[in-house]
């Protein structure tokens, strides 16, 4: 049996496209005064279809104040990379400096 790989990125898409469907009947189920268009599907999958800002990519993408390194999507369904937290854990980044101490000089 011969596998194509058009198969698994077709899957993919689809699974993505229904994901959307989704959220956005989610928000139209509710009164328009209601509707926040960000939220999550099933409690689990996070979506959010409002513009796009500056502070929300800053907050999302590159935020030493959130210790997850998966965070809610800048726009759409699904999660975004918080590059700050992800490369400190790779000890990429410091938080801070280390100093000798003249402890370590014995």
């Amino acid at each position: 049996m011969s596998h194509n790989p058009n198969t698994l990125s077709n899957l993919i898409k689809i699974v993505g496209l229904a994901l959307v469907a989704a959220a956005i009947y989610q928000e139209l189920r509710k009164p328009p005064e209601e509707r926040a268009w960000h939220g999550k599907l099933a409690d689990l999958i996070p979506y959010d279809f409002r513009p796009p800002k500056i502070e929300r990519f800053r907050e999302r993408l590159w935020n030493p104040d959130d210790p997850r390194i998966f965070t809610e999507h800048v726009f759409g369904v699904g999660w975004a990379v918080n590059f700050y937290t992800l490369l400190e854990r790779l000890q990429m980044l410091s938080r801070e400096p280390e100093t000798s101490t003249p402890e370590d000089t014995d």
